[in-house]
């Protein structure tokens, strides 16, 4: 599981930057892997307007770090905390362009009706303090929370605000800070942390292996914890596969392809599926293995790789139901 955090304070060692490190810590503690971006460092231009996304589901501007890196992070993040200074009743410049830029996200699941598999059970969870005390001082961000985490496919479960957090120090000196947070994190990690690991594993991770995670994610991602990886992977996800997800539903764009190695970093797989990875398939001390020899579609006309689809699925779908 991926604790994704996005830090969206432009000063380095301020005390949103605490109180989320705080969080993505607990979230360790209790076994998750996690990612930190401090937003101001990235290079994200601000959206354009310009309407490209919602007729294309891809943003115009490709060569940023929105497009090259943070994309792909949202779509694997199991749970993505937001956190913020209060900027006139609202989300730092830096975060809110990236905020702007979900719009393409947006577009894929309103527009193109699309489904993340992963949007069943993701989590978005929002962090924020501001230096006054007033009663609204959070109207304003938890309302843009509410439609971020929604772009994303996530469900809002959540937030932590503090006011009169002004001066360097003042989080780490909160006398309730830590107790909110260790109950924050286990109300929102705890549910997900006991889910049956299982890593589908083929050659390049970019077609096989990623149809059986995502249909395991899409069918039962609140109690499987499904991972892919390639004994040789690949550097991109093969368009073909992404185009014959698309006709049953299912969103994989932005999606990369992992070694099994980093897919399995951490807390090992109780299964691994393998369907064609050579010498290299994995062995991982007390997994089941289990090989369901799937011929490889990359490079086969688009009629192969539907079939390859659709025995995948039947097959996620039976091994699901033997699992239960």
């Amino acid at each position: 599981m991926l604790v994704l955090g996005l830090q969206g304070s432009p000063r380095k060692k301020g005390n949103t930057n605490y109180l989320l490190k705080s969080f993505l810590n607990e979230a360790e503690n209790l076994g998750a892997k996690t990612h930190l971006i401090e937003v101001a460092k990235k290079n994200i231009i601000p959206c354009l307007g310009c309407g490209h996304c919602e007729k294309k589901g891809y943003c115009v501007i490709e060569d940023d770090d929105m497009s090259l890196e943070i994309y792909p992070l949202l779509r694997n993040g199991d749970v993505i905390v937001a956190a913020t200074p209060i900027f006139f009743y609202n989300a730092t410049a830096q975060l809110k362009a990236l905020i702007d830029r979900s719009q393409t996200l947006w577009s894929r699941k309103y527009k193109l009706k699309l489904t993340d598999p992963i949007r069943n059970y993701r989590r978005g969870f929002l962090l924020a303090l501001g230096a006054t005390k007033g009663k609204n001082l959070f109207e304003g961000i938890n309302l843009t929370a509410k439609y971020f985490f929604d772009a994303l496919g996530a469900d809002y479960s959540g937030s932590l605000t503090y006011r009169r957090i002004e001066n360097p120090g003042d989080m780490e000196k909160h006398p309730t800070v830590h107790e909110d947070v260790q109950g924050a994190v286990n109300n929102l990690l705890k549910p997900l942390l006991h889910r049956k690991r299982i890593l589908f594993a083929c050659r390049e991770n970019a077609c096989r292996s990623q149809m059986a995670s995502a249909f395991a994610q899409y069918i039962a991602g609140d109690k499987i914890d499904a991972l892919s990886g390639g004994s040789n992977p690949a550097d991109e996800i093969n368009p073909d596969m992404i185009k014959v997800m698309q006709e049953k539903g299912l969103d994989m764009a932005f999606r990369k392809p992992k070694s099994i190695d980093e897919a399995i970093s951490g807390q090992p797989p109780e299964i691994i599926v393998t369907m064609g990875c050579g010498e290299e398939c994995p062995f991982v001390p007390g997994a089941k293995m289990l090989d369901w020899d799937l011929p490889d579609p990359a490079g086969k006309p688009i009629d192969f790789m539907r079939n390859v689809r659709d025995e995948i699925e039947k097959r996620a779908i039976d091994f699901i139901n033997e699992l239960q």
